[in-house]
């Protein structure tokens, strides 16, 4: 099927917003809305959302990417995933206007971009669907487990750590200094002043991150498809949280939740192949 590309523009309060719209020439009555984690723009990392709105186009899916404030072209202050709700409300507006034959809309998003979706999807009935990749569920807790977990006790299984203890070229000292870098480094929220480091918050909330997310997740009735690439920490610590939480687990075991992981995938899925079997994911579950 042929599509075609359009450039687009539109307002949220008193800025204007950029985007792309990717138009087959009979578009199905379902469309995606690509949100995109930050910091980043409508092209994503090595052309993702580019590459996959072209292949969901070609099998007659309208699908639209944008800018939201502060983002590549578009006006306005800089902000993070816990802002953008008028802006995903605004995209949505500006596809309904666009593709005349469009009644549903699924949001698409990658690592926080996912995050803005789940906490978005309920407060709004044309969204009927989600797909959420690799999930941003951080806290200072749970980022120090997964990099015990999935990272510093896998290297007691590696030989070139066992050669580095031969050698006295192993420093104790030194690995733990860089595990705590990498953990300010990982960490971009804030901490209020008397609440415990375990319950960081974010802008605007008192709940911390996962807990927002559980209460977005269970408010949502539609259908929500999760994909998590293996080679991910932020996919490993949406899987250890989905896994090891009552409360997550029967909301993951809900009947209209899916899941797939992809093996070998990093954070952004760059290879082709990896790619493609996302697309391949999204578009089966777009039609079913």
């Amino acid at each position: 099927m042929t599509y075609q590309e359009k450039a687009l523009s539109f307002r949220c309060q008193d800025a204007t917003l950029h985007a792309v719209l990717s138009l087959p020439l009979q578009p199905s009555e379902r469309g995606v809305l690509f949100i995109v984690g930050g910091p980043q723009y409508r092209a994503g990392s090595h052309r993702q959302f580019t590459l996959l709105a072209r292949q969901f186009a070609a099998h007659g899916i309208a699908v639209m990417r944008f800018d939201y404030r502060g983002m590549g072209d578009s006006e306005g202050e800089q902000r993070d995933f816990n802002g953008i709700d008028d802006d995903i409300r605004a995209a949505i507006t500006c596809f309904f206007k666009q593709v005349t034959t469009l009644r549903e809309v699924v949001l698409w998003g990658l690592c926080d971009g996912a995050s803005a979706a789940l906490l978005y999807a309920h407060q709004d009935s044309r969204v009927c669907g989600l797909v959420l990749v690799n999930p941003w569920v951080r806290t200072d807790v749970s980022i120090a487990k997964t990099y015990l977990r999935h990272y510093y006790l896998q290297r007691l299984f590696k030989p070139e750590l066992w050669r580095k203890l031969g050698t006295g070229r192993f420093n104790p000292a030194d690995s733990a200094l860089s595990f705590m870098r990498q953990i300010r480094q990982l960490t971009p929220f804030r901490q209020e002043p008397g609440i415990s480091l375990s319950v960081m918050t974010y802008p605007g909330s008192t709940l911390s991150l996962p807990e927002k997310m559980r209460q977005g997740f269970s408010l949502f009735q539609g259908r929500i498809l999760f994909i998590l690439c293996s080679d991910d920490l932020t996919a490993q610590e949406f899987s250890d949280l989905a896994g090891g939480s009552g409360a997550w687990k029967k909301l993951m075991s809900r009947r209209q939740v899916t899941r797939h992981d992809l093996a070998l995938a990093n954070h952004t899925f760059s290879q082709r192949t990896w790619r493609e079997q996302i697309g391949r994911w999204t578009l089966d579950w777009l039609k079913a």
